[in-house]
């Protein structure tokens, strides 16, 4: 399985002054923009450890899965939510041809853990040998930082903030994350425990 960002997050979508605000830079420090470079840095850091550790993609975006096999015959999960559109899905052979399937033959089941492309003619196309299926799908709660979840929204800002303020220390513990973006995040972590097949 490869997934790959197709639209990556525009750095005006970054709420670069909420962040400023909330480390408290707004006094003492010239507004001349000179460390927004670094602080889109974390928060773009922050941003892309929540999304790991939940599963979700907060910003809407687009992306494009690619695997080698179905999970299942007739659904595959998709592994990122929430989902709001599938956009093509195609087959590739071994020397790279592509074949669109028609969008009758599939539909999207939306859910906030583990939505799925689900077929509606029988079963999903058969993978050539050699050969590969890709997903083109849009995940995210909005396009604005104001779509978000308030307590994932604040998880950003509580983590990308503890990146701020440990930036010199090497000494971390891999996967150190403070607990309350712990505690934020728990809630949108996808069940441990799966129903049925294509998960």
């Amino acid at each position: 399985m490869m997934l790959v960002e197709v639209t990556p997050v525009a750095s005006g979508a970054l709420p670069v002054a909420v962040y400023k605000a909330h480390l408290r830079l707004g006094s003492g420090f010239t507004d001349d923009g000179l460390q927004d470079t670094l602080l889109e840095g974390f928060l773009r850091a922050a941003l892309a450890t929540v999304e790991g550790r939940t599963g979700k993609a907060l910003l809407r975006r687009d992306f494009v899965l690619t695997l080698g096999a179905w999970r299942s015959g007739d659904r595959q999960a998709l592994p990122l939510a929430p989902v709001s559109a599938v956009a093509s899905v195609a087959v590739v052979d071994a020397q790279g041809a592509q074949t669109v399937i028609v969008a009758s033959a599939w539909q999207l089941y939306p859910d906030m853990h583990r939505p799925m492309l689900v077929s509606l003619s029988g079963g999903l196309p058969t993978v050539p040998q050699n050969g590969a299926v890709r997903i083109t799908f849009t995940a995210g709660y909005g396009p604005v930082w104001g779509d978000l979840p308030p307590d994932l929204a604040q998880a950003v800002m509580m983590l990308a903030a503890h990146y701020y303020e440990y930036r010199q220390d090497v000494n971390l513990g891999a996967g150190c994350m403070p607990f309350g973006v712990t505690a934020l995040i728990e809630r949108y972590r996808q069940p441990r425990l799966t129903m049925g097949g294509g998960t």
